[in-house]
């Protein structure tokens, strides 16, 4: 695909995913991840966020990882007194990891496969409609209640619909597992699809009062 690079860095951060037209802050101090930080800012400004597959070792330096992550671009950065750097990094566009690449840097690079994940870089491309999110922010925001999560929902309804399914699924209280199946989701509607089904388990628990207390 034009204008990306088949083989980038990668940030596998447990308990985090980035989703596409999402801006989030990072703090960088690990050392090699600094490295990682400076030399995409001498070149595209671009990271790939991705999930370490849960392992029972967490010590692993060198964990699996899912196939599916998220390329960010570094849109604002500051380095703090103490050597830390302070980033957001917006969402552009999901791919999928083909093969690692060995080199003597201290993070890990990928080549990486973008095609069918192209339409996440179309503005204009919406499945579905507004008004089949109102029963979901229903849901959503009896759920966020319970666990005390705290949303604009104002400044969410003025976002487009992708932008807002998506701050939806990056932000929600859900299982990191459930996440990353949210963002492997082929589209908008089974993405809104899946979040339905997953709000209907949770449902179901507050109904059992077993799980949100």
């Amino acid at each position: 695909m034009k204008n990306f690079p088949k083989t980038i860095p990668v940030f596998p951060l447990s308990n985090f995913i980035i989703f596409p037209k999402t801006t989030v802050p990072l703090n960088i101090f690990e050392e090699r991840y600094l490295n990682m930080v400076d030399d995409a800012m001498k070149s595209n400004k671009l990271i790939g966020m991705i999930q370490p597959v849960k392992s029972r070792n967490e010590n692993n330096d060198q964990p699996d990882l899912h196939k599916i992550g998220c390329l960010g671009k570094i849109t604002s950065f500051r380095e703090t007194n103490d050597g830390r750097y302070l980033i957001e990094l917006k969402g552009i566009i999901r791919f999928q990891t083909i093969e690692e690449i060995k080199t003597k840097k201290k993070y890990r690079e990928f080549v990486i496969d973008l095609n069918k994940f192209s339409k996440d870089l179309d503005d204009n491309y919406q499945e579905i409609k507004f008004m089949d999110l109102k029963l979901i922010f229903k849901d959503l925001k009896s759920l966020f209640d319970k666990k005390g999560f705290i949303i604009n929902w104002k400044a969410l309804e003025k976002q487009s619909l992708e932008e807002t399914i998506n701050a939806l699924s990056m932000a929600s209280p859900f299982s990191l597992e459930e996440k990353q199946v949210l963002l492997e989701s082929e589209n908008l509607n089974v993405r809104k699809q899946r979040i339905a089904e997953i709000l209907a388990t949770y449902s179901h628990d507050i109904f059992n009062n077993s799980t949100l207390q």
